[in-house]
């Protein structure tokens, strides 16, 4: 289980970013966290990767600090997705995916056929396996977005367990007894038009329901939130302000409160979900 335990930050001797922040995302867990700008859910995401270290309070995976764990060793275990990806030069794709393999690397060494073969069905699990050659710049918004998805499942990826090429990701009795996985992603769809977004929205969904991966979505898409979520945590000004499953915290008093919007909240007559449908400004959040 991925856990903060009452985390405090700040980034100068100013007021704290965070003030007694705590949630868990346990394997298998798709986790929503929601709060307006400059609540502290980009901070929050990066304390949980280890890129940044409490105040106070404590961060751990399974009960470890995160702060004991080598960078390679955390890297294993925790992938990040941005919001946008820029590389420094005009990769191709396949080699962006394996990109995500570096962690379980040794010094100097080169990427092993089945480096290249987890990298290929990460590309498959994310329905990207068809772009394989083609340079990543030219990708469109969406496309680019799964490969990243693809190259953090990569690296999320242990070969502790050996199984036959072509199999990986596949859960296994052996592939559940290894160590616990976390995948977390700051607004995956943002600047995506909608049809990006529902592809993105299924990849994600598919790698906590198929693969096990605890998953730890950033977002203002309150309806992407709505849909894909089982539970919520909700920040403003740094604190949590609710917390708990997804139906009894996105309610219209939570949105009055967090924008200052009024809101419809219902379930869709054809697929259940629950839709939020803004009304109105009513006042300054």
């Amino acid at each position: 289980m991925l856990s903060a335990s009452d985390v405090r930050f700040s980034y100068g001797p100013s007021k704290d970013t965070l003030r007694g922040v705590s949630l868990t995302c346990a394997p298998g867990d798709l986790v929503g966290l929601l709060g307006p700008n400059g609540s502290g859910k980009t901070t929050l995401l990066r304390l949980l990767a280890g890129l940044l270290r409490p105040g106070a309070g404590a961060i751990t995976i399974d009960g470890t600090p995160v702060a004991r764990l080598t960078r390679a060793a955390l890297a294993r275990r925790i992938a990040v997705v941005p919001q946008e990806t820029h590389p420094a030069f005009d990769y191709s794709v396949l080699e962006m995916v394996l990109m995500g393999r570096y962690p379980h690397l040794g010094r100097f060494a080169l990427e092993a056929p089945e480096d290249i073969a987890i990298a290929r069905a990460a590309l498959a699990a994310t329905g990207t396996a068809e772009l394989e050659e083609r340079p990543f710049a030219t990708l469109s918004g969406g496309e680019k977005q799964r490969v990243v998805i693809a190259s953090a499942l990569a690296q999320l990826e242990t070969t502790d367990t050996p199984s036959p090429v072509g199999s990986a990701f596949r859960r296994t009795s052996a592939g559940l007894s290894r160590a616990s996985s976390y995948l977390l992603l700051d607004e995956p769809t943002a600047s995506l038009d909608l049809g990006y977004q529902l592809d993105v929205a299924s990849a994600v969904r598919r790698l906590g329901d198929e693969r096990g991966i605890g998953l730890l979505l950033s977002t203002h898409d309150l309806n992407l939130a709505a849909s894909l979520c089982r539970t919520l945590v909700v920040l403003k000004a740094g604190e949590v302000i609710a917390s708990g499953p997804t139906a009894d915290v996105l309610t219209p008093a939570l949105i009055r409160r967090l924008y200052g919007v009024e809101a419809d909240i219902a379930a869709h007559s054809r697929t259940g979900r629950l839709i939020v449908v803004p009304v109105g400004r009513t006042a300054a959040p």
